[in-house]
């Protein structure tokens, strides 16, 4: 959302700014301090990332790409099962099936269940940068 309403607040911000301030030089220094503020808010997030990708806590500074390494070997070997099903199409459709056999043996409340965590685990970390971000503008 903020990503949406961020660059339509900064151009209002630009226009209340010109018609707030009468001379050049007080636009200039408005716009300049709106521009620092966006500047430090950049700043903080990005320290936050640093700082966890420095962390010496494995699964702190892993966490998220091990779990997209994840998702990209799983791709890969879909493009490959298509490759290799060329030759061998029973057996990669009977993979199919057997991986798809497997998904829906897994109880639909498991599946909730990690959603559910998952959804928690990024819904708090944005609470946390959130307040970073807050408690520095203090």
């Amino acid at each position: 959302m903020l990503a949406v309403l961020g660059p339509i607040l900064g151009k209002l911000g630009g226009e209340l700014i010109d018609n707030l301030f009468e001379t050049e030089e007080e636009k200039a220094k408005a716009k300049a301090q709106l521009v620092s503020l966006d500047l430090k808010k950049y700043e903080i997030q990005m320290s936050a990332i640093v700082a966890e990708a420095k962390s010496t806590d494995k699964w702190t500074s892993r966490a998220r790409p091990s779990f997209l390494y994840v998702f990209y070997l799983m791709i890969v070997m879909c493009f490959a099962g298509g490759i290799i099903g060329i030759w061998f199409p029973n057996e990669v459709a009977l993979a199919a099936t057997n991986i798809k056999d497997l998904l829906a043996a897994i109880p639909e409340s498991i599946v909730t269940l990690f959603g559910a965590g998952y959804l928690g685990y990024c819904g708090s970390r944005s609470w946390d940068k959130r307040n970073l971000i807050k408690a520095s503008e203090k």
